[in-house]
């Protein structure tokens, strides 16, 4: 439903589209990767396994050789030839796997989502940190049902590998005077059975849960028939009309810039030359750049600010660099995190010892 009661029942138009995408949307499953990459492990197991068992007894026969000449060890050249043995091991069998799951971890994001970057979906995010948010963000609607869909995936995957495991129980008494050879071919069996099953399971919830997820992310992103008649104009409206509309809707965002400035904690000033309010509030992780602005538009929100008693604070460097690489509405970067929280603990101070009567 949208803001003024209209319901979204238009698909997304390609500009609409774009922009949801560069804000880093778009149908992505989670589960659907872990699977494919939880298959990919599991087939470069299957291929390597025999050169992966070869070269680990080869090194456990060599290390165990020299933990039997102990003189041998615990020279220096001794230790290091265990090292270097150790080493060359690893990059023998767990270095192919690795790259295969990262590799196929990669190939199904690009699938997914294709190839692109998006600024605003990579800037960290340092306030998830909080961690009153976090508790807050863990008993959430979202969350709970994310539970509960991971529950259901593991009783789903769970139940399965059950079925196959529970008839190969009856027939271990068979293996009972079996060579270690023969018990652990049989064992290598019955597990990449096991494996492969739940692999097969798993890959097959990672679909239909790609499925709900471009359905969701479809709906998120429809648009009303006021929205689509409103795009269509501003692509077939004049030069003039464009500007004088985009001209409009400066000065109505410059309105409502000017009318947030009342509600927000601080004014940092330069000061004189610039202005910058900054709200600090539990609907964001830090604080927000409410309005700013330079020369005239900033003396006005000086003067708003000093009609509705919220504090200027003069920090000429700090409001240079927020009215630089900070947008309305936006929250303030992590760089930044520790000089704007000086100049809030400094207005709380001043609040605190103005209601004490200090």
């Amino acid at each position: 439903m949208a803001a003024g009661g209209e319901e979204r029942t238009e698909k997304a138009t390609p500009k609409r589209r774009a922009k949801a995408r560069e804000d880093g949307g778009g149908p992505r499953s989670r589960d659907l990767t872990q699977a494919g990459v939880m298959m990919a492990g599991l087939v470069g197991v299957m291929f390597t396994a025999p050169k992966m068992l070869l070269a680990t007894a080869n090194a456990m026969t060599e290390i165990f050789g020299e933990i039997a000449r102990p003189r041998s060890v615990m020279s220096g050249a001794g230790l290091h030839g265990l090292v270097m043995l150790a080493e060359t091991t690893l990059l023998q069998t767990v270095a192919p796997i690795a790259g295969i799951c990262v590799l196929s971890g990669v190939v199904l994001n690009l699938l997914q989502v294709g190839l692109r970057f998006s600024p605003r979906a990579a800037r960290p995010r340092f306030g998830v940190l909080n961690p009153i948010t976090g508790f807050k963000n863990l008993l959430s609607p979202t969350s709970l049902f994310n539970l509960g869909k991971d529950l259901l995936k593991i009783a789903i995957v769970g139940g399965l590998v059950a079925l196959a495991l529970v008839p190969d129980i009856t027939h271990m008494g068979a293996a009972v005077g079996t060579t270690p050879y023969g018990l652990g071919a049989l064992m290598s069996s019955g597990v990449k059975s096991i494996a492969l099953r739940a692999a097969i399971a798993y890959l097959l919830i990672g679909i239909v849960d790609f499925l709900w997820q471009r359905r969701k992310f479809e709906k998120s992103i429809k648009m009303t028939k006021q929205e689509v008649r409103e795009e269509s104009k501003s692509r077939d409206l004049p030069p003039e009309v464009k500007r004088a509309i985009r001209r409009r809707q400066f000065q109505q965002a410059r309105a409502r810039m000017m009318a947030a400035v009342p509600r927000a904690d601080v004014v940092v000033t330069n000061p004189t030359h610039y202005a910058v309010a900054l709200e600090y509030s539990g609907e964001h992780l830090a604080p927000v750049v409410v309005a700013k602005g330079k020369d005239h538009v900033a003396a006005q929100i000086r003067r708003i600010a000093q009609e509705n008693g919220v504090p200027l604070v003069p920090d000429p460097p700090l409001a240079r660099e927020l009215y630089r690489v900070v947008e309305i509405d936006q929250m303030i970067p992590a760089e930044l995190y520790a000089a704007v929280a000086q100049v809030l603990a400094f207005v709380y101070r001043m609040a605190a010892r103005k209601r004490v009567g200090v």
